[in-house]
C-alpha cells in the first residue's frame, strides 16, 4: 500500500487506516505507538503500557 505524507505544522503526518490499526490492535484514542527505523524501514508498533 502506498501512502502520501501530509504537512502538519512543522512536521509531516502519515494517515493510517482504521483497518490497519485494528490489525495492529491499536486504539488511537488510548494507545501510544513506538517508531523505529531499521535499514531505512519505518516500523510502527503498539507501545507497552507502563
Amino acid at each position: 500500500m502506498k501512502k502520501k505524507l501530509y504537512q502538519s505544522g512543522n512536521a509531516w503526518a502519515l494517515l493510517i487506516q482504521k483497518a490497519m490499526l485494528q490489525l495492529l490492535d491499536i486504539n488511537p484514542e488510548e494507545d501510544e505507538v513506538e517508531l523505529e527505523v531499521e535499514n531505512k524501514v519505518l516500523k510502527v508498533k503498539k507501545a507497552e503500557k507502563q
